[in-house]
């Protein structure tokens, strides 16, 4: 069995070693490295691997692992203080400065120290990925004539059927872009929609790595409040009138963080107010794929009953899968479409090929709805397990809406609290959680805080990960 402690470790020991050797000088074989460490052959190539990319080692094949010859002297440092006079010189001369701020992406995707309950990940726990149906799918897809050459840029035909029979309605495979990952797909949007400088409205709370990017575009993101029925149109009529927006970013399905599902009475509201407008809607269906047991039927997206075009609607294979099986579509009708194609194709050119044909082999796999079906029931679990230990251990802590998808909890702390002070002693306390203030474009109305349970090993940390943050309620509210 190899890992990558294992590996880490014979580096380290063989690093130790090296200055017995002189440079030029042979290593031992792999295998009497294997007999000597008790590692497996695996781990031993990957630590041998490991030092030719520190530039210690070389390997030659047919001949064995030798010491490298002593490196060049190091360059002296320049001096990049001139940086700073040109990347700030730009910003005055733009109606919005770009700004970018990945604090808020940053906090999902940096792995914990040892021994943090993960409370702020964004992605499934390696427990609940399907990671031996991800590894077949890869294999027989590296099998596949033509797996490495070129894609077309728009991504397989059959992906593409494959994406456009999920989200229904009028759309057509031609009428999907396959994208890197649904943070690609957003960018490419944002980027085709709206000038810099321009107001883009978005939900308030919202997900802050659409701010990011919308910031990082030099756009002005305008904040429309939610509620547990999503958001309220009587607002975001008001936003477009007041600021001349021709974007609105929605997650109508399991929003991210409040879990807000868009009523059946409010998404016909969303279309006209945005086509009275003459405005697109990005619907960001991120999290289709990971419903709980007890959702009962689903919300079509946005995009099935939109005729007119208003709809870009973007979706993912990533959340139900793993961070790095970065495969979406961007999905759009009309003239739109041929400026959405353009830009992903200056950006990106194509998603790899043997990945999109690794998804194919993936969702045509009988594993597939099996992994759909076995993270349904283990999230609603998980979800009631948060619940009932939060109500249990931390009352004072609201709980405002329980989703039945999705992988987070919005809790709102008490008036007066202060959430960074709150974040600050949960970590102290062992505990990883996202505080609320990068999820809102303006000013919060309350403390908040975000806690995931899907990026945790198992119900037992759950059940821990909320007596610890009783210790941090006890230090920060007294």
């Amino acid at each position: 069995m190899h890992d990558s402690s294992s590996v880490g470790e014979l580096a380290k020991s063989l690093r130790e070693e090296l200055n017995r050797y002189s440079p030029g000088g042979k290593l031992p074989s792999s295998r009497a490295l294997v007999e000597r460490f008790r590692v497996s052959p695996v781990t031993v190539s990957r630590a041998l691997a490991q030092l030719a990319a520190e530039g210690l080692v070389v390997t030659r094949p047919g001949a064995g692992v030798f010491r490298a010859e002593a490196p060049a002297p190091a360059e002296p440092v320049g001096d990049t203080s001139w940086q700073e006079v040109t990347l700030s010189a730009d910003a005055a001369a733009e109606l919005v400065p770009r700004s970018v701020d990945a604090s808020g992406v940053l906090a999902t995707l940096a792995a914990p120290p040892p021994g943090i309950i993960e409370f702020n990940g964004g992605y499934l726990d390696p427990a609940l990925q399907p990671e031996r149906a991800m590894a077949a799918a890869l294999a027989r897809a590296g099998r596949r004539p033509g797996a490495w050459g070129r894609p077309p840029v728009d991504g397989l035909p059959e992906l593409r059927e494959w994406f456009a029979r999920g989200i229904g309605g009028a759309i057509t495979a031609a009428e999907v872009l396959i994208t890197a990952g649904g943070q690609s797909a957003l960018t490419t949007a944002l980027r085709a929609l709206a000038p810099p400088g321009a107001p883009v409205l978005v939900e308030s709370p919202t997900y802050p790595g659409m701010l990011a990017i919308a910031r990082a575009a030099g756009l002005r993101p305008v904040p429309v409040p939610v509620d547990t029925d999503g958001v309220r149109p009587g607002l975001l009529e008001a936003a477009f009138e007041a600021t001349g927006a021709r974007v609105f970013v929605c997650q109508p399905l399991f929003q991210n963080p409040t879990g807000a599902v868009l009523s059946a009475e409010r998404r016909p509201e969303v279309l006209r107010i945005a086509r009275a407008a003459g405005a697109f809607v990005v619907e960001d269906d991120f999290v289709r794929r990971l419903v709980h047991e007890d959702a009962g039927p689903l919300p079509r997206p946005l995009s099935s009953d939109d005729r007119d075009g208003v709809v870009v609607h973007v979706c993912s294979l990533t959340k139900a899968t793993s961070p790095s099986f970065r495969v979406s579509a961007l999905a759009a009708r009309g003239p739109v479409l041929e400026r959405l194609r353009a830009i992903q194709v200056v950006d990106h050119f194509f998603v790899p090929r043997p990945l999109q044909e690794a998804a194919l082999e993936l969702v045509g796999s009988p594993a597939w709805p099996r992994h759909l079906r076995a993270v349904a029931g283990e999230l609603k679990e998980r979800r009631d397990t948060m619940t009932a230990a939060l109500r249990l251990r931390l009352p004072e802590l609201a709980v405002p809406h329980v989703p039945a998808g999705g992988y987070n909890l919005w809790l709102r702390l008490p008036d007066g609290a202060d959430e960074s002070a709150f974040a600050s002693a949960a970590l102290r306390a062992g505990v990883a959680v996202a505080p609320g203030r990068p999820y809102f474009a303006a000013e919060p109305p309350a403390g908040h805080v975000r806690l995931s349970f899907a990026a945790v090993a198992g119900l037992g940390e759950i059940t821990e990960g909320v007596r610890r943050l009783r210790v941090a309620c006890d230090e920060v509210l007294g």
